[in-house]
């Protein structure tokens, strides 16, 4: 018996509402309620593992920030303007990237030897493969988020030296951007600035 073989195009689109729910009337909040149970982090996580990273680098390092005791090590590398709604909500998340990352290629990509395609890259080169892949990882985590029913509030606005000497001290991890998690509400929404339309954006060669 053979392993059947599906065409790449057996997919069928998914439905408009969960095309809304992912990008159409998604919206970046500024206030939160509600609670995300450490079940729910576990879930997200168990999807965004799965989006596509260079060699399966995964570089990306996420620290959930939810006790009071987390938020306080936050709080000061917050800028004014991103304070108290990042306090009241219910997980921060910091999306980080290890520059380390390819310490993990013996396990994340067995079937060669990744690890030294990486290791003796300059630190610069290691930044923009770092940066570049666990930013996606990070925008796998806003779609996955929405995806599990949750709102998002990402953001910079925030002193990244003060938050690896706070999370990352000793470590090759550096921060990235943060995410505000919880049930959005729609008060804290500004109304929906324009987007670039296909031709000022794209080309089709």
């Amino acid at each position: 018996m053979t392993d059947a073989v599906f065409p790449v195009s057996d997919h069928a689109s998914i439905e408009p509402s969960a095309l809304d729910q992912l990008f159409l009337q998604a919206r970046t909040y500024n206030a939160f309620s509600g609670e995300v149970s450490d079940d729910t982090l576990h879930r997200l996580y168990d999807l965004v593992k799965f989006g596509p990273t260079t060699a399966n680098t995964c570089p990306a390092r996420f620290v959930f920030v939810k006790s009071d005791a987390a938020k306080a090590k936050l709080g000061p590398a917050l800028d004014e303007g991103n304070y108290k709604k990042t306090m009241a909500a219910p997980v921060v998340v910091i999306v980080a990237y290890d520059l380390a990352f390819y310490e993990k290629s013996p396990v994340l990509f067995p079937h060669t030897d990744a690890k030294s395609w990486f290791d003796s890259k300059t630190e610069a080169e290691l930044t923009t493969i770092a940066l570049r892949n666990g930013s996606l990882q990070g925008a796998y985590l806003l779609l996955a988020a929405r995806a599990l029913g949750l709102d998002c509030g990402p953001m910079s606005g925030f002193d990244n030296a003060k938050v690896d000497a706070a999370f990352f001290a000793g470590t090759r991890i550096r921060s990235n951007f943060l995410i505000n998690l919880g049930i959005g509400d729609r008060a804290s929404i500004f109304a929906r600035s324009p987007r670039l339309g296909f031709d000022e954006a794209c080309r089709i060669e």
